[in-house]
């Protein structure tokens, strides 16, 4: 497809293209309105301090009010953020979530004396406020969760002085992220016919599956020296993030990062381990799919900047917005008459932001609100685009239901599962259009897709994962982390994952210096359990009939009103054990096969 797209301003985006977000409030007047309406709020939940233990009603009283003033807060930190969103360089916007940031953290420093109180609750005093208070019933698991974190709480004195670092301790993530969205710029690259292609955040996805493989390789090497210009800076942006991460584990008396990362979700850390010793235990799989994609490509030697272009040439397809819309409404129809009127709704109602201009944030997210959802998207017609719209409404369909279906204090679901409802659209979307063809070379195309989405996504976000836990363990034993130090640790990483039939070029041992994720501690690794989980849940929901439909659509409206694990047992899938990654695997295996036949 064409990579000669310019790229608009903001102002000239059509409205039916961008989100609505005077859903939330009609302007930023009435959002600076409800920020000032909300200054009262610090003396107001001091006003609880050292008083939850000492009543049921009070109790009550407290929990009541803290749900709806985190309801009037998340609508102004989630406002502040699409408003930045649309363009990460506009100044009255950076201010806006600024300030919104300052008050949050104002505000996070007034209440730090609620988990030590909650957590002071003697357990039998605790029953009887439940018996007094039959109310109490409702935040029951959600003091649960609270207490069962008691070895992890400090003095009030020490709550409160980490809660008032929360700012500084966003700061690497801010810096990175206002550095790499808004300051950060590339030259223009030239194609194989000297044609020069701008090169952005969003166009860079475009050019690594351009059919030219000139463009692909000066894209990659352009794109990888603009980072490596600011190597240091970026390692010292990454190495202070995950100093923070350590401070605060050892503050909190965790045994490490990764205990104190997944400790708040109630996920087992052998669910981290297992993943990644799953995959090592499966990398021949992935040594076998590259092995077949530089044969098909009929190159010498396999490229950093060749494993996202197609290896068959009519993979290159244009698909419109409209389109790919068609596609997802399709490809969904499985989920019953409620899911198909709600993910009709996102696009009559504007929940998404569709095409990129400058200054947006780059990827995709979606965002869950109680008055709907809210999803970025950088659209580019083409299939992989097709495929992230039919994952963000994916995220959406979790987050309405969960609203819809659980009281605020369970509406949040915890980001374990997040991705099992996003990658279950995905699959879904596969499934639908491998149905839809007969023609052996199309289905090839399919595969291809979905051959890379097992590339991508279990294998290249458990890297990922592999990446994370190595670094956090040198800093945890004391050792710099250099961008010599990184880089080593990463291109290292990447030759053991890509194999001998892949040339590890020295321009990917930076890939690790533009991972936003990398500013989320231990986050990634749920891309790649999450994309297990929902392999089987999508096989399940296509085989098992309206029963497999219905124990999914429960697991979507269970928000975290239980453990994950349980959650995800409602919809059908164990992940406590290792068996939907080795699952999931299997069928790469079977897929790679498929397309070896088909190729043949």
């Amino acid at each position: 497809m064409s990579v000669d797209v310019k790229i608009m301003k903001r102002c000239e985006q059509a409205p039916a293209d961008c989100w609505s977000v005077e859903d939330l409030f009609p302007s930023d007047e009435a959002w600076e309105k409800a920020l000032e309406d909300c200054q009262a709020l610090p003396a107001q939940v001091s006003a609880y301090r050292g008083r939850l233990g000492g009543s049921a009603r009070t109790l009550l009283e407290y929990l009541d009010w803290s749900e709806q003033v985190d309801a009037r807060l998340s609508n102004l930190h989630i406002y502040s953020m699409l408003r930045l969103d649309e363009d990460t360089a506009d100044p009255d916007h950076q201010a806006m979530q600024g300030r919104c940031r300052s008050f949050a953290v104002k505000m996070s420093a007034a209440a730090a004396f609620e988990r030590p109180e909650l957590i002071a609750i003697p357990d039998e005093t605790l029953e009887q406020f439940y018996r007094d208070e039959p109310g109490l019933e409702k935040y029951r698991r959600y003091l649960a969760r609270v207490r069962r974190g008691r070895d992890h709480v400090l003095s009030q004195a020490e709550e409160d002085l980490l809660a008032a670092s929360g700012q500084v301790a966003h700061g690497p993530s801010a810096i990175f992220n206002t550095f790499n969205n808004a300051d950060l710029k590339f030259p223009p690259v030239p194609d194989s016919q000297g044609r020069e292609h701008p090169l952005t955040h969003a166009s860079y996805i475009v050019l690594m599956h351009s059919t030219d493989r000139t463009l692909r390789e000066n894209a990659f090497k352009a794109y990888y020296h603009a980072y490596g210009a600011y190597r240091n800076s970026l390692a010292a942006m990454l190495e202070s993030e995950i100093q923070k991460n350590v401070f605060y584990a050892r503050a909190r008396g965790y045994d490490s990062v990764l205990q104190s990362a997944l400790f708040p979700s109630e996920i087992p850390e052998a669910v981290y381990h297992n993943l990644i010793e799953a995959v090592h235990q499966n990398m021949d799989k992935l040594h076998r799919y590259m092995a077949l994609r530089k044969k098909v490509m009929g190159l010498d030697r396999l490229h950093m900047y060749d494993i996202y272009a197609p290896m068959l040439p009519e993979a290159d397809q244009v698909i419109p917005f409209a389109q790919a819309k068609e596609y997802v409404l399709e490809a969904t129809k499985v989920m019953g008459g409620e899911y198909s009127r709600v993910i009709a709704s996102a696009f009559d109602q504007r929940w998404m932001d569709i095409y990129e201009n400058e200054g947006k944030r780059s990827g995709a997210y979606s965002c869950g609100c109680r008055v709907h959802p809210f999803v970025l998207l950088n659209h580019t017609d083409d299939l992989k685009s097709a495929f992230t719209l039919a994952h963000e409404l994916g995220h959406a369909m979790h987050s309405y239901l969960s609203n819809k279906n659980q009281p605020p204090v369970y509406a949040s679901y915890v980001l374990f599962v997040a991705e099992v409802a996003s990658t279950c659209n995905e699959a879904l979307l596969m499934q639908y259009l491998l149905g839809q063809t007969t023609d052996k070379r199309q289905r090839a195309v399919l595969l291809n897709h979905f051959l890379e989405q097992f590339r991508s996504t279990l294998y290249r976000q458990t890297m990922f994962a592999e990446f994370e836990l190595k670094t956090h363990a040198l800093a945890e034993q004391g050792e710099a982390l250099t961008a010599q130090k990184l880089c080593q640790v990463y291109h290292d990483l990447n030759k053991l994952y890509y194999g001998p039939d892949v040339v590890s070029d020295d321009e990917i041992a930076l890939e690790w210096s533009r991972i936003p994720h990398f500013y989320r501690r231990f986050y990634v690794y749920q891309y790649a359990t999450g994309f297990s989980a929902a392999m089987a849940l999508s096989r399940r929901i296509l085989t098992g009939g309206e029963a497999a439909v219905q124990d999914y659509l429960r697991f979507l409206s269970g928000g975290c009103s239980t453990d994950p694990v349980s959650l995800l047992k409602i919809a059908g899938v164990d992940v406590s054990t290792p068996a939907p990654v080795n699952d999931a695997l299997a069928l790469f295996g079977e897929l790679i096969g498929e397309m070896e036949t088909l190729l043949a």
